[in-house]
């Protein structure tokens, strides 16, 4: 079963259950979703309530390869003393689900990385984003944001293992001319 959807020109949302065929087009994307999923006998979530101004929802989580998981040891403190705003969920790895204060999305995630690292040695190394190439939105905390700050965090950790250093990181930084 597949369910797609498709943003009109006019701001409509259009989604289709290929599988029956049925297709539905509204002005509120959540209502197109809501319908397919009960077209498709799924269980829909509506989205959770925006957070309040200054404050930025995202997930931090500690993948690594050959990892045994949530209850690992080394969690321990974290799942007992989580970062103010944060909650430590289980997603087949060491999660936190965040609601924190920032400037930023990028400001918020700093912060809380920064936090956990000098509080508990641990540093958080995605944001669980599962396919970061697929790239939506313009908004500077959104989506978008949130795959920009999950590839960083990527990047640096990888680099990392492969014995890279902050200088080379900073150098690559450099090198693309960012401001």
């Amino acid at each position: 079963m597949s369910l797609s959807f498709h943003r009109n020109p006019d701001g409509t949302t259009t989604g289709r259950n290929d599988a029956g065929g049925f297709t539905v087009t509204h002005a509120d994307e959540e209502e197109v979703k809501r319908q397919l999923y009960e077209d498709a006998g799924w269980e829909y979530t509506p989205p959770p309530l925006p957070v309040p101004a200054g404050f930025h929802r995202f997930s931090l989580v500690h993948e690594e390869f050959g990892a045994v998981g949530f209850g690992d040891e080394r969690y321990a403190g974290l799942r007992e003393r989580p970062p103010d705003g944060c909650l430590p969920v289980d997603r087949g790895h060491f999660a936190l689900e965040c609601e924190r204060p920032g400037r930023t999305l990028l400001d918020a995630v700093a912060g809380t990385v920064a936090e956990v690292r000098r509080e508990h040695g641990l540093v958080m190394n995605s944001l669980g984003v599962e396919k970061p190439q697929e790239w939506l939105g313009d908004d500077r905390d959104g989506y978008a944001a949130h795959i920009a700050a999950h590839l960083l965090l990527m990047g640096v950790h990888r680099a990392r293992l492969l014995g890279y250093g902050r200088k080379d990181v900073v150098r690559l930084l450099d090198a693309t001319g960012i401001e």
